[in-house]
């Protein structure tokens, strides 16, 4: 299977030129168009689980159902992108080395690539993100998307390296790895970090350069006062249609 990552980093869009009777997996809603003899199948995300499919669904933040893209009569070709604006990487899934994904992460693979909902427990959930990433396994092509850019870090053996939880997007699942404070209660509170991942080598670790809760935070900083006053002239016109303001009646 052929395809080109267009656009990089900021506005990242996948094509992918299919051969007959190759398909890619795709997260639903991520397509963007499409040859018109590509024939598209809606499926639960794990054909032969419904469990692995609704855990996936509910724990891990991703559809239940995908769509599977075949090439029918020649080539086709397929377009696909994220929701975030920003980058989208390739990776190699082989047996006995998977990938940790943060949720949200996936986009598409090929078929044999399999996702399920890793529990990280107490020591490693409950300061995180969510209690759950995803646990990438099989053989075959995984693209995953970021927020910004990839920045990709290579650890060797006994190498570490913290990570804000909301910038980390994936590492190998043979690393070791621990939520943890950032610095003391102080800094943890006070230092705009919060939570941090460090993980340890050897394998590869996938950083997203942007933060969407800080991308969050300062959109509201921005609009915040837009808005009440807003929602204020919608309450005071809605008050005097009913005779109603501030709990008196005219």
């Amino acid at each position: 299977m052929e395809y080109e990552i267009k656009y990089q980093p900021a506005y990242s869009l996948l094509e992918v030129n299919l051969e007959p009777n190759e398909s890619i997996v795709a997260e639903a809603g991520a397509m963007v168009y499409m040859t018109p003899n590509i024939k598209v199948e809606t499926r639960k995300r794990e054909k032969k689980s419904l469990w692995k499919s609704l855990k996936t669904t509910l724990l891990g933040a991703e559809s239940f159902f995908v769509n599977e893209y075949f090439a029918e009569k020649g080539n086709g070709k397929v377009g696909f992108v994220p929701a975030p604006v920003g980058d989208i990487k390739h990776l190699k899934v082989k047996p006995g080395k998977g990938l940790i994904l943060q949720k949200s992460a996936y986009i598409a693979s090929t078929n044999d690539v399999h996702l399920d909902t890793q529990w990280q427990g107490f020591t490693k959930g409950i300061f995180g993100q969510s209690f759950f990433m995803l646990k990438v396994s099989g053989q075959g092509d995984l693209f995953v998307n970021a927020f910004g850019a990839i920045d990709q870090h290579s650890l060797g053996a006994g190498e570490s390296l913290i990570v804000d939880n909301y910038h980390l997007v994936a590492f190998d699942d043979v690393c070791q790895y621990k939520v943890k404070k950032f610095g003391g209660l102080k800094s943890t509170i006070l230092g705009g970090e919060g939570l941090v991942t460090e993980i340890q080598g050897p394998g590869e670790v996938y950083i997203q350069t942007k933060n969407v809760r800080e991308f969050a935070d300062w959109l509201w900083e921005l609009l915040h006062r837009r808005v009440e006053e807003t929602a204020g002239r919608v309450s005071g016109e809605k008050g005097q249609k009913t005779g109603f303001s501030f709990g008196r009646r005219f």
